[in-house]
């Protein structure tokens, strides 16, 4: 749902900590999250399943992982804006 977004947060080496942020762009788009193998992946898919862009980390360097669903009042009224009568 538009304004889902994954806050990412990496170990940089020398006590330093990067920060990165994937967010669902437009409407009808979601934010996954999977994670095996030793990678953390989190992608931003269309409907459709098509993913649109796509970060990869090395699962030993998160130190933290933070979904932040969208406001669903909000995101709907992104979605289906509000009808206007005639005058």
């Amino acid at each position: 749902m538009k304004g889902d977004r994954v806050e990412i947060v990496i170990d940089a080496g020398g006590g330093a900590a990067r920060t990165y942020e994937i967010e669902a762009s437009r409407a009808g788009r979601r934010v996954d999250v999977t994670h095996g193998r030793g990678l953390v992946e989190v992608s931003e898919v269309t409907r459709s399943g098509t993913p649109v862009r796509t970060a990869r980390f090395m699962a030993n360097r998160v130190i933290a992982l933070v979904e932040h669903p969208a406001d669903e009042v909000a995101a709907r009224a992104d979605e289906y804006p509000p009808l206007r009568r005639a005058a």
